[in-house]
């Protein structure tokens, strides 16, 4: 098993070794509830790529000191993968973002699309958003990734239609994941196999809107089918990011 990892903050730069990092609040709890302490190894994430690993020190639960063995910056995969996400109900919604995390995505977009069972309105919106991003945070350290996924404010339908256009008018890749399409998803991911970012749309249990979908085809997106089998929305982007990885450079 590897080592578990905590977050700390780095001050902005990659920790030389010798030096000493402190854990506070939860991340010292955390220590603690893993019964670690000193002389135990343990990796040291800043959440911007940057890693270091380190021996436990002191461990006295309110507070934990660590001394860096070595540490180095996280090579992002390429392309970076953003998943444009449909509001699932409640009961989905962490479940979707935590799987997404897990499977390497780089940024999360929440949506308001036409037929969200969901809302984010008034001081929901922000609550929502922190609560997703909390669960980036934790899947995160759980996938033992040195980048936490940021997750954005929430966009509309015309946010979602400005993105597509940035992104290929750069030369990335856009595509809405949509059952009733059949171009193949590998069509796709031989077009994003040297660009260097890709969109992956993802709608609600209801499905993407007629109109949206035709926005978005009309922005420069490609609606596509990622499978033989209808997946629900809180697995879909998941899907899409892992497929991606053997069929481009981002698994090496």
């Amino acid at each position: 098993m590897g080592l578990p990892v905590f977050l700390a903050d780095f001050d902005g730069a990659v920790p030389d070794p010798g030096s000493v990092i402190a854990l506070e609040g939860p991340e010292a709890r955390h220590v603690k509830v893993q019964r670690l302490g000193p002389g135990d190894e343990v990796f040291l994430v800043d959440g911007r790529d940057r890693r270091a690993r380190a021996r436990i020190s002191l461990a006295d639960g309110a507070r934990v000191t660590c001394e860096v063995l070595s540490s180095e910056v996280d090579e992002r995969p390429t392309p970076h993968v953003t998943v444009v996400q449909a509001l699932p109900k409640s009961d989905r919604a962490e479940l979707a973002v935590d799987l997404m995390t897990e499977a390497g995505v780089d940024a999360i977009i929440p949506w308001s699309a036409r037929r969200c069972v969901a809302k984010w309105t008034g001081a929901k919106a922000g609550k929502a958003r922190d609560k997703w991003a909390s669960t980036a945070r934790e899947a995160a350290k759980q996938a033992r990734r040195a980048w936490i996924p940021p997750v954005a404010e929430l966009h509309s339908t015309k946010d979602v239609v400005a993105l597509i256009e940035t992104v290929t008018g750069r030369g990335g890749v856009a595509a809405v994941l949509h059952e009733e399409e059949n171009r193949a998803f590998a069509d796709v991911a031989r077009a994003a196999a040297d660009v260097g970012e890709v969109i992956f749309i993802v709608g609600p249990e209801g499905g993407v809107d007629d109109a949206e979908l035709e926005s978005f085809r009309a922005a420069g997106a490609t609606p596509l089918v990622l499978g033989p089998t209808v997946l629900r929305t809180a697995l879909a982007g998941a899907a899409a990011t892992s497929a991606l990885g053997p069929l481009t450079r981002r698994w090496g």
